[in-house]
């Protein structure tokens, strides 16, 4: 937990939670998630997905802008606050294809990447076993799982974001 966010917690202005990109929600493998009929149901983008009483002790209401940060990176889009979320956890559902308003990071002063902005890759050692010398390992190529789908992160309300 600290390594994620040491340097963090430093700058924090808001509250630590829990990071979990589960699969893509709204992706269709033969169409892009721009078109109309998906934008339409995700509201236009990948919302963070906060506990309705997280977000409201934190001061954000349903579709405020956030900005998720850790060591790692950062992540600034619209909130969607809802009580089927799980207490002290952050979703957002992986996959994403920011090609449609990407702000700039207040704290951070970039372009405010994506859900796996926010994590490390790591690889599952023992997809690394058997001898299978015919698989190539290369960084974010074909190889074994990667395992970078929970993290911690700090969540904290923006007010007007910068495009």
């Amino acid at each position: 937990m600290l390594l994620e966010t040491e340097q963090s917690q430093v700058e924090a202005q808001g509250r630590m939670l829990n990071y979990i990109t589960p699969h893509g929600k709204w992706s269709i493998h033969s169409t892009y998630g721009d078109n109309l009929r998906m934008m339409t149901l995700s509201r236009g983008n990948y919302p963070v997905w906060l506990n309705d009483k997280d977000a409201a002790e934190m001061g954000i209401a349903d579709n405020d802008w956030v900005e998720v940060y850790n060591d790692n990176g950062v992540f600034v889009q619209r909130c969607t606050t809802s009580a089927r979320i799980p207490r002290g956890t952050v979703f957002v559902y992986h996959a994403t294809e920011r090609t449609i308003g990407i702000p700039i990071s207040p704290l951070r002063k970039q372009r405010a990447g994506m859900n796996n902005s926010l994590t490390r890759a790591r690889l599952k050692p023992v997809l690394m076993s058997g001898g299978y010398a015919q698989f190539t390992y290369f960084f974010n190529y074909w190889g074994p799982t990667g395992v970078n789908r929970d993290t911690f992160v700090f969540v904290r309300r923006i007010d007007k974001p910068e495009f």
